[in-house]
């Protein structure tokens, strides 16, 4: 669910100008008891931000501040939030052992330098990218980027240089299988 609030204040209102408004979005959150009085969480579509906290205030905010610090001016697309509850049940991460809650997350803080694509793909071929994506801990964009910078690289092993600098080291990446630096 997107809402949109005037910097500053609580009220809500979509027809605010954009340059003053927030875009706030509910991230769904998986959160474990790590202790008599800590918390542990995760983020389903957000599979690198993890949390802490001693209380459900300070895991709120942890887990906003992880979502905002790791894809910042990430080369990933922010996914939209899952917020099938069927889904969410059957996500591996939910264990039987933790809660569901939903976190509001300033996509005005966030800023991808990923642009959004359509992609049409065989049912069979999707399955087995999601399958996959799941098994790595990946959202469906990113092991798609992954794949297309494998390809990438391939084709232009040793011609790295007619590839602009800003993609060179994440093309590299692939083909040797590393992560890139965390902003």
């Amino acid at each position: 669910m997107a809402r949109f609030r005037r910097a500053g204040s609580d009220t809500l209102n979509a027809s605010q100008p954009a340059a003053r408004v927030e875009q706030i979005m509910q991230y769904p959150l998986y959160v474990h008891r790590t202790g008599d009085t800590s918390f542990r969480a995760n983020f389903p579509d957000f599979p690198r931000a993890v949390a802490h906290g001693e209380s459900m205030d300070e895991l709120k905010t942890e887990a906003k501040q992880a979502v905002e610090l790791m894809y910042d001016r990430s080369e990933q697309l922010i996914p939209a939030p899952t917020c099938s509850t069927s889904e969410l049940q059957a996500h591996e991460m939910d264990d039987g052992e933790g809660i569901w809650m939903f976190v509001d997350i300033n996509l005005a803080r966030v800023t991808s330098q990923a642009v959004g694509i359509q992609v049409n793909l065989l049912d069979t071929l999707l399955q087995q990218v999601d399958l996959v994506a799941r098994e790595r801990h990946m959202t469906r964009s990113a092991f798609i980027t992954l794949a297309v910078a494998h390809e990438l690289a391939a084709r232009y092993e040793g011609q790295l240089s007619c590839l602009p600098v800003s993609q060179r080291s994440f093309v590299t990446d692939a083909i040797h299988g590393t992560a890139p630096p965390e902003n």
